[in-house]
């Protein structure tokens, strides 16, 4: 193994995110909405199994919105626009993460709400 190689692979990685984070509105809402969700969590009684759940279903979220990125870009270089499967496979990308923010966002419900609802005696 090569340290200076190492290095250069996390730099790339960082490049991608910051680009991802750059120029997707959506990953940078993700991104608050996560940091809120985490910070929530940092702060309430969750059991171990509850906070490990969180901290996937966060990063999930943020994951499915990396590749739809990549999907995008992927598509509009190989037919940009010419062929309407570029937008089936927009909309099915976009589809898929409605979907695990959706499930994220009921999973993320059903853990914190007991414990909220406890601290400020809904």
């Amino acid at each position: 193994m090569v340290l200076s190689r190492l290095v250069k692979s996390f730099a790339a990685a960082g490049r991608g995110l910051g680009h991802v984070f750059k120029s997707e509105q959506n990953f940078r809402i993700q991104v608050v909405a996560g940091a809120l969700v985490l910070v929530a969590a940092i702060f309430l009684p969750l059991q171990t199994w509850e906070m490990i759940l969180v901290i996937l279903l966060v990063f999930l979220v943020l994951l499915v919105e990396i590749l739809n990125t990549v999907f995008e870009y992927f598509s509009d270089l190989l037919k940009p626009r010419l062929h309407h499967y570029v937008y089936v496979i927009k909309d099915v990308m976009a589809g898929a993460v409605l979907l695990t923010s959706l499930v994220a966002l009921v999973v993320g419900v059903m853990i914190l709400y007991p414990y909220l609802k406890d601290l400020f005696k809904w």
